[in-house]
């Protein structure tokens, strides 16, 4: 039997998902999706030929829905399809900090709802999308999550109590290595590189040494110690990285996401 997806609030990241799905085999005729604005709405049928529907159609005529509005839009959403959602439908949350029980306290009892946490480089196909079962949801409905999600990078399932974990580590980390690379860049203009040359050698930098972990099954502690020779540049660059604290400073800040994630999840924020 054919499944209906529908992407709800499609922004950059839900735009990705159906582009996704499409490059995975699925016919646009099977996909909805809504978005706030109509001008947006124009945009995406013409680029991809979906249907763009109201929030209330999408619950009514898809299988799937995908949520990826805002976490502090979620309550509004929620009140808005918890009329039209038949309690046999799969909810999807993209929501950051949003835990399972909120939906299913919203929806019609027994709706199976999945939380999923991606990140922003689903835009280049090369996401890592952490993945969650709630109460109702079965294998099957996790296997679902993860094919639709599969189209834009890699899947993995953890148990919800690590989603703000996963959250401030993959969902957040990209912000960590676009800040690297700012401040790096900075750095070779210092020493005399123009803007370009050094923004492409740390570029390079990161892609090489991010193959090499993904690759190679190395400790990243024993490729460092490679690149690290006795009385060289490298280590001299290392012991001014922990003398001023970076490691540490590094540690508070993801620690510091994790924090606002469960803020997110009390309604604190």
């Amino acid at each position: 039997m054919t499944q209906k997806v529908a992407v709800l609030g499609t922004g950059k990241i839900g735009e990705a998902l159906l582009s996704g799905m499409i490059r995975g085999g699925w016919s646009p005729a099977d996909l909805l999706f809504t978005a706030r604005r109509r001008e947006r709405a124009d945009e995406i049928r013409g680029r991809y030929g979906i249907e763009a529907v109201s929030n209330a159609e999408a619950a009514k005529t898809a299988d799937t829905l995908i949520l990826t509005v805002k976490p502090q839009d979620m309550g509004a959403l929620l009140d808005e399809l918890a009329p039209h959602v038949p309690s046999d439908r799969l909810v999807i949350s993209g929501a950051a900090g949003i835990p399972t029980a909120y939906l299913e306290q919203r929806l019609a009892a027994g709706t199976p709802v999945v939380r999923v946490m991606t990140n922003t480089p689903a835009l280049v196909d090369e996401a890592m999308s952490v993945i969650s079962a709630g109460s109702h949801a079965t294998a099957e409905h996790l296997a679902h999550a993860e094919e639709i999600f599969g189209g834009v990078g890699k899947t993995l399932r953890v148990p919800e109590a690590q989603q703000d974990a996963a959250t401030a580590l993959s969902g957040s980390g990209p912000a960590y290595f676009y800040f690297l690379v700012e401040a790096m860049t900075d750095a070779g203009i210092l020493l005399g590189l123009p803007r370009d040359k050094a923004h492409d050698l740390i570029v390079q930098a990161a892609i090489g040494a991010a193959v090499m972990l993904r690759d190679s099954g190395e400790h990243p502690v024993k490729l460092r110690e490679a690149v690290t020779s006795p009385a060289g540049t490298t280590i001299n660059a290392i012991r001014e990285l922990e003398r001023h604290g970076v490691r540490a400073a590094l540690l508070a800040a993801i620690e510091a996401a994790r924090d606002r994630s469960r803020e997110l999840a009390s309604g604190t924020g």
